[in-house]
């Protein structure tokens, strides 16, 4: 009887630590995956155009409360052109907590560059936490302006 208690005691720690999140295990530099791209086609000079992501970040340093701190990169890969964005504080400063979500960026407009009726781009992006670490390159999926 006491060795089917240790068993069971066993199990239940066994079952405990196998379900704990990963979460203990992110990486403090921040790691982005890109998601979608909404529209897929715009015509020119119109929008907005909405990239969705998702990112983790181990030690929850990601995003800022200081308006003038850019944290958020968005480029062109046509013409090199980077838009930066600001990501607010996703968790309290000195919290060490990981964290994981979705965020939205928005391009208002956009145009083409090379003259012809119809153009696709794509779209390099990356994020920088609190302590400098930089986000993996992502890369979006081709956006189709028209004319």
């Amino acid at each position: 009887m006491v060795i089917c208690r240790s068993v069971a005691l066993l199990l239940v720690i066994l079952v405990f630590y196998s379900c704990k999140k990963d979460e203990d295990s992110l990486s403090i530099v921040p790691q982005l995956t890109f998601e979608s791209i909404s529209p897929s086609s715009v015509q020119e000079f119109g929008g907005p155009i909405t990239f969705s992501i998702s990112y983790q970040d181990g030690d929850g340093d990601l995003g800022e409360n200081d308006s003038d701190v850019k944290n958020l990169f968005l480029q062109d890969l046509r013409n090199g052109i980077t838009y930066e964005y600001r990501i607010k504080e996703l968790a309290p400063q000195g919290a060490d907590i990981a964290i994981i979500g979705t965020l939205d960026i928005v391009l208002n407009t956009i145009s083409i560059t090379d003259g012809s009726n119809e153009q696709e781009v794509t779209f390099d992006i990356y994020a920088v936490d609190r302590a400098g670490n930089s986000s993996n390159l992502i890369t979006s999926s081709p956006l189709t302006i028209y004319k």
